[in-house]
């Protein structure tokens, strides 16, 4: 008896990129089924008493809403698995851990530098997403990209300086009720590009693959 497999989705999602998606789920599960999880893999700034060193990997693979988890994860997938292809896998994973974590850190440095003391946690991968927001913009500078609700295509290099600007407009605003870490997205990208200067650099070449 033959068995044939064919193409699945599941089987074109680049592996790293896979990976990614199912953790980030499962952990999002985990902690609906167990909310105290949520305070143990939350990253909380310097000065609140509760910080420890490896809350800066695991804050990325919390999220706070559905909502939340699904558009990071739809970011995810629509352009890590193109920069996985492009990269290769071991650059990519590399890239988006250290986006990850530079956005952490970035938000750490915020909130020492407004005096807060007070425990503020911070989940989710946006910091890693904006960080391959800004990494497709700068490999794929005129691929035409689409807003949801808005049928107009806008290169992707004008999008990334678009969500660049907006993010900074909203951190310096600091408005009342806004929970978004918004210095973390900037931070994300802020590691993002200097991560790819470095690899040009050593390189002489914007080509990993």
């Amino acid at each position: 008896m033959a068995y044939y497999q064919g193409n699945s989705f599941y089987n074109n999602i680049p592996s790293v990129t896979r990976n990614l998606l199912i953790i980030n789920v499962v952990v999002w599960l985990a902690c609906l089924l167990f909310k105290p999880l949520e305070f143990y893999l939350a990253l909380f700034n310097f000065d609140s008493g509760y910080f420890k060193i490896y809350q800066l990997v695991t804050y990325m693979f919390a999220h706070a809403s559905f909502e939340h988890i699904f558009f990071n994860m739809f970011a995810l997938f629509m352009f890590g698995g193109v920069l996985e292809n492009y990269w290769g896998q071991k650059r990519y994973l590399v890239y988006y851990m250290v986006t990850g974590i530079g956005a952490g850190l970035v938000q750490l440095l915020i909130c020492h530098l407004q005096g807060i003391t007070y425990p503020v946690p911070t989940v989710g991968a946006s910091g890693a997403i904006f960080g391959l927001l800004l990494a497709f913009g700068m490999s794929f500078p005129d691929t035409p990209l689409y807003l949801m609700f808005v049928p107009i295509p806008i290169k992707a290099k004008y999008m990334v300086i678009g969500y660049g600007l907006i993010e900074f407009f909203f951190g310096v605003a600091n408005r009342s009720g806004d929970n978004v870490a918004h210095f973390a997205h900037l931070g994300g990208m802020l590691f993002g590009i200097l991560l790819i200067l470095y690899w040009r650099k050593k390189r002489k070449t914007f080509d990993f693959r």
